[in-house]
């Protein structure tokens, strides 16, 4: 999903079901300046979706 995230960024929006975002970020990669921003930009939100996901598990195993 990485490899998604910074070769086709707005895909790997939309394949999270992040529908508004991905579309953001398509407008933002039509231009190969703004491609860069959003490669990072959709690397940083699954990194971030992943470590909450890890933290609701953390928190569903201390109860």
């Amino acid at each position: 999903m990485t490899l998604i995230a910074i070769l086709i960024p707005w895909l790997s929006f939309l394949l999270r079901g992040r529908i508004l975002r991905s579309i953001i970020c398509l407008i933002l990669q039509c231009t190969i300046i703004g491609w860069v921003p959003a490669a990072i930009w959709a690397v940083i939100d699954l990194q971030n979706r992943r470590a909450d996901r890890r933290t609701q598990r953390i928190i569903r195993a201390m109860r």
